[in-house]
């Protein structure tokens, strides 16, 4: 799984000219799922984000999490996250999940997530041509990967 992490003061996901979600203060994440990705993957990606300290505490420094905050989340599924550009100049997709595999593995991350920061998350719909809007807060952006943890 491949997340891109962004703190925001604000975000919204807009589907067929309607707002499906939106948030306050937290967390923008755009998810990728591939085949080889795993209930564990999930377990694994959602416990770094709930714990991820990039809010400033009392004295300017990024040391609180989204959980001492409590602020909120919004997931939106982003199969580009898995893009093969190593030829050509046009983008391939064979590496991103099928929707078979994917879309079980979405739903127990928002989940999971949800459960993790003790409220719902917001979320966009998987597979629809999405209008996301953020505000990024400072910016702050951190990519994972399961696959690759650092």
């Amino acid at each position: 799984m491949r997340a891109v992490i962004q703190r925001v003061s604000k975000a919204s996901v807009t589907i067929e000219g309607a707002v499906k979600s939106a948030i306050g203060k937290g967390f923008l994440v755009l998810i990728g799922i591939c085949d080889e990705d795993t209930l564990e993957d999930v377990e694994w990606l959602v416990k770094k984000i709930a714990n991820l300290r990039v809010f400033d505490d009392e004295n300017a420094v990024m040391n609180r999490s989204i959980l001492d905050m409590e602020g909120e989340i919004l997931v939106i599924s982003q199969f580009t996250l898995f893009a093969s550009y190593k030829k050509g100049n046009r983008p391939s997709w064979f590496r991103a999940g099928s929707h078979e595999h994917s879309i079980p593995l979405y739903e127990a991350f928002c989940q999971q997530l949800s459960e993790a920061i003790g409220k719902p998350v917001g979320t966009g719909e998987f597979g629809a041509d999405m209008k996301v809007e953020l505000l990024n807060d400072g910016p702050v952006t951190i990519c994972m990967d399961t696959k690759n943890k650092e």
